[in-house]
Parts: structure tokens; sequence; C-alpha cells
């Protein structure tokens, strides 16, 4: 954890310059989901890189913005651990000042006698030994769990040093607010469509519609259903059933998250942390925050509604 808030202090202080030096923009290439990289996606990753690989701490690293591991024989047997990492999500979000994460999960490799292969990094969200996200907007923010309870800690940059500013953080069981892009609704399966719908009823929604709270960064939406209740979907979509989100990196970490906290996460038909992972960027729909919020859209999904 001491090295993950060391990467985000660094991530932190180029987001702070990043209109003032030449870091916005793209980069001209493309990475192996098919997006657009940006700038300050290749530095994010760079300095995640460079960290844990001086760090001794990690034998393996996986990352959205390379295809294939990256192996640390340098750092092995010492290094017991494996980082998957999103360096920095909503980078849409770069040129506009809008808010950014960086979201990670930490796995434990037991391995004797060699370093991981790629399948040892591909395993389910409940074999997580951490998770969490740095949360860079009007503060830096860095929130975790290592299976017992979520704290959260604020960078302070007047002494560069984090500081425990939520303490075990417990996500309402039932919140009025859902984060969605409701520019994809007609792609949507039904189930999903009439549960938005919903959403918006007053008289069907607990008295009152829900209010809408969407900002193209996964990690700032998720904080906010962490802290004040709700629900947020990245659905499936009725030609794309898999999902847009990746399971190893996004998922599973912030399905650990909320967890932790008391929320849900669940692709729909199944918890999140249940699902079988098959390979390195695997995408799958998410939906997750309070814990009734989900389990409403479930049967909505589910065709379990009247």
């Amino acid at each position: 954890m001491t090295q993950i808030g060391l990467a985000g202090k660094m991530v932190a202080h180029d987001l702070r310059r990043a209109g003032l030096i030449n870091i916005l923009g793209t980069t001209g290439e493309t990475n192996v989901q098919g997006e657009t990289v940006k700038k300050l996606d290749e530095l994010a990753n760079e300095t995640f890189v460079r960290v844990f690989q001086l760090s001794g701490l990690v034998c393996a690293l996986a990352s959205e913005e390379i295809e294939k591991p990256l192996y640390l024989p340098e750092n092995w047997p010492r290094g017991k651990y494996i980082l998957l990492f999103d360096p920095l999500d909503g980078s849409s979000n770069t040129d506009v000042n809008m808010p950014l994460g960086t979201i990670f999960s930490v796995l434990r490799y037991r391995g004797q006698d060699k370093l991981p292969s790629e399948a040892d990094l591909i395993r389910r969200g409940s074999e997580q030994v951490a998770a969490g996200y740095l949360f860079y907007g009007s503060s830096t923010m860095l929130v975790f769990t290592v299976g017992q309870g979520v704290h959260g800690f604020t960078l302070d940059p007047g002494v560069g040093e984090y500081v425990l500013s939520h303490e075990r953080i417990t996500v309402p069981a039932k919140g009025k607010q859902y984060a969605a892009n409701d520019g994809n609704y007609h792609k949507w399966p039904a189930g999903t469509r009439r549960y938005l719908d919903w959403l918006k009823e007053s008289d069907k929604a607990g008295g009152r519609p829900y209010s809408a709270r969407y900002s193209g960064c996964l990690v700032g939406d998720v904080h906010r259903m962490l802290l004040g209740g709700g629900v947020y979907l990245y659905p499936g979509e009725t030609d794309k059933p898999e999902g847009k989100l990746r399971l190893l990196y996004e998922a599973n970490p912030l399905a650990m998250v909320v967890e932790q906290a008391g929320g849900r996460a669940s692709t729909g038909t199944q918890p999140i942390l249940e699902v079988e992972a098959t390979k390195l960027h695997q995408r799958v729909p998410l939906i997750i925050g309070s814990r009734e919020d989900v389990a409403q859209a479930e049967a909505f999904i589910q065709g379990r509604t009247i």
C-alpha cells in the first residue's frame, strides 16, 4: 500500500501540471483494448511500472495498457505478490480537468520454484488479498481493503502524506442516485431498460425519482456510491452482452471494496467476485453500489419483478 500510495502521489503531481506541460492529448497509438492512448495513460502506466520494478514486492504486473503481463525476475523470489491495475481510469476526462482514478487488485503468488505464468494472474475476484483505488479529484484519496473493512486516506499536500480521513466506510443499504451512460439506453437489454425507467418514476422509486450522477470516471462514480449510496450501472448490450469493463483490474477490485463496505457487485446474474476468469483482459457487465439497489437491478434483469 505504501508503494501504491507513492505511485499515486507521482500521478497526482503530473495531473496537477497537465495543462501547463505537453502531457495532454493522445499519443497516436491504441492499446490492447483498441482504445486511443492518452499521453497521461502512458505516463501513469510507466509510473506504476517504475515504482514496482524497484519495490522488490511484486513478481508480476498486469495493466490495461499492456497486452501481456510484465514479469519481474529481479524481484523473485522475495516478491510474492501480483499487481493488476488500470493506471488511469476515466482518461477521456484528462483534457477537460474532470475526475480521474487508478484501480488496483493484489493477488498472492504461492509458487516456490519459478515466476508465475499468465494463468497465475487470471483468477477469481474472491482470491484477491487486497484491492482499492486512488481518486484524483478536488483532493487525492487512497481507498482500499485488505479484507477487514474499507478505509479512506486523503493526501495532505502540505506534508506529502496520506491521512486517515474515512475510517470503516459503510455503504448505505439503499440510495437515491444512479450513475449510468444513458446514451446507450437503446442498446441495453429490455430488463435493464425497465430498471432505469423504474428509477425515474417517482411513484415506484420510493417517493421521488433517483438523481442521475455520471462523471465518465468509474472510480469517481463508484466512490460517490460508496459514500452516499445508490447504484452504478455499466451493463452489457444486446449485441455485446460481455460488457465493456475489465474483470480483473476494474470490476474485481471495486467489487471487493464495495462488498467489504457492505454493498453489492453483480453482473446482473451473478456476483462479480464469483465470475470465472478466463483471460487477462476479460470484459464483464457491472452493477455495483448499495445492497438493496443492486438486488433490485438484478430482479429486473432476471425478469423477477412485478
